[in-house]
């Protein structure tokens, strides 16, 4: 049978759904913000190669939290437009909660939850899982990663306010112990790509890297994900991307 969760309760049960989790953990949170607790409990079912999914609607980790979970190799990452859903599954149990993973919300706020066993409820922990795999299937998978870059000399300047109008920019990812990843404007990655670049936006609006503000297109959270990079220049702003990207 269901069992109800309060604030306290959610936060004990979501930590041993974590810990107990031997053959796949699924998490579905809007924000993607991660506490110590759960930082150490992911760590762990890492290393032991349990395959986790984090599904978020927006990025809120710090760069040093990037890199961390871009060392993590069983994790897999995937951002969901317009996601609002708070779902915790492992091969056991789940938890449908109000709980975000960040932390203010684990000490300020009043939540509630329901803790449904695959044992005893097997119908509702099945849709449960169904529901959270279909929500895995509209997203979009990102590679999470975070580069150091600088322009490179002489670069050109953007002609339009749009995002997309440079044709010639490029800058040179540098870290002090890794090889450079060159970027490319989306005029030139959709050159590379066999498109024209009016095709490329459209594609990078429906992956949800791109959004349209004030009648221009803004790199999101997703995007930065992603690999790319928001530059202003003389005209406004304009975005780059890795050359061996792939939409």
């Amino acid at each position: 049978m269901a069992k109800f969760l309060n604030s306290s309760g959610t936060t004990y049960h979501l930590e041993e759904l974590i810990k107990n989790a031997s053959d796949r953990l699924i998490i579905i949170s809007p924000y993607l913000k991660l506490n110590e607790r759960i930082k150490e409990l992911l760590e762990d079912r890492n290393r032991l190669k349990i395959d986790i999914r984090i599904v978020y609607g927006k990025n809120d980790l710090h760069p040093e939290e990037i890199n961390w979970l871009k060392n993590l190799t069983f994790i897999r990452t995937s951002f969901c437009k317009n996601l609002h859903a708070k779902c915790y599954l492992n091969e056991n149990e789940c938890i449908i909660t109000s709980l975000n993973l960040y932390e203010f919300s684990q000490v300020n706020n009043n939540e509630m939850g329901v803790l449904i066993y695959r044992n005893d409820d097997a119908k509702l922990y099945a849709d449960t899982y169904e529901e959270a795999q279909r929500i895995i299937r509209i997203s979009d998978e990102v590679r999470m990663s975070l580069e150091k870059v600088t322009e490179t000399e002489n670069q050109p300047e953007p002609s339009t306010k749009t995002m997309s109008d440079p044709t010639n920019a490029t800058i040179t990812s540098t870290t002090d112990a890794a090889p450079s990843y060159s970027k490319l404007t989306t005029a030139k990655l959709a050159k590379g790509l066999g498109l024209k670049t009016q095709e490329l936006n459209d594609k990078l609006l429906a992956a949800g890297y791109l959004e349209a503000q004030d009648g221009e297109l803004v790199l999101t959270d997703a995007g930065r994900v992603a690999g790319g990079v928001s530059k202003k220049g003389k005209f406004g702003e304009f975005c780059l991307w890795d050359a061996g990207m792939v939409v």
